[in-house]
């Protein structure tokens, strides 16, 4: 079974408590999901293997650690997991950045496939999916399934508030996937959002309805 990695971090949960708001306008929430997005980038990296190396200090030789040759890409699901994108950025600027696009058909509340565009050598990376909502688990689970037929064996998924059952969803469809969340929120309603939640994320991020 994929290991459930709840990162709660005190300055993660004031940021989320803000964004939770609903009088949090857009420019605030991208805002504190890019910041929340880096604070966890340090716990989703956290086991990136070190190679040692020789290098020079104004002060003398030494040897000191790099990241090993491990390379990492990063994959939204569009449109709300772009939101996490410029802060894993921030934190890991030579990754590479592929998009899927699904969005949830409304009636059947299940994702439906547009877009899909990845680095031509993503099989060979350590990906991070992001989407700050996991709600159902279809689309989650959908893209998962996507990177695995492009030969993907080391996949993350980071989201930022999730429920119950999108979690038991991924675990099931894919327990070789650990699920990194800053929330672990109570239900899903009627509508298949999130409760409490946030509401709908990508509608908060770019300021539409």
């Amino acid at each position: 079974m994929s290991k459930l990695h709840l990162i709660d971090h005190p300055m993660i949960q004031h940021k989320l408590t803000i964004m939770r708001s609903k009088e949090t306008g857009s420019k605030d929430f991208r805002e504190l999901l890019n910041e929340i997005s880096l604070l966890m980038g340090y716990e989703i990296t956290r086991d990136v293997p070190l190679d040692e190396v020789e290098i020079e200090t104004p002060m003398g030789a030494m040897v000191a650690h790099r990241v090993k040759g491990r390379k990492l890409a990063i994959v939204p699901i569009l449109r709300a997991g772009l939101g996490m994108v410029d802060g894993l950025l921030t934190l890991v600027p030579v990754a590479k950045v592929g998009h899927i696009g699904l969005y949830r058909n409304e009636e059947t509340h299940e994702p439906v496939v547009y877009y899909c565009k990845l680095p031509f050598d993503i099989q060979d990376r350590l990906v991070i999916l992001t989407d700050p909502m996991l709600a159902t688990g279809g689309s989650a689970s959908d893209a998962i399934s996507m990177l695995k037929e492009k030969g993907c064996t080391n996949i993350r998924l980071m989201c930022l508030v999730s429920a119950p059952e999108g979690i038991k969803k991924v675990q099931t469809d894919h327990p070789d996937v650990d699920i990194y969340t800053a929330a672990i929120d109570d239900h899903l309603n009627q509508d298949a959002y999130i409760v409490p939640g946030l509401g709908d994320a990508g509608d908060r991020i770019f300021g539409t309805k």
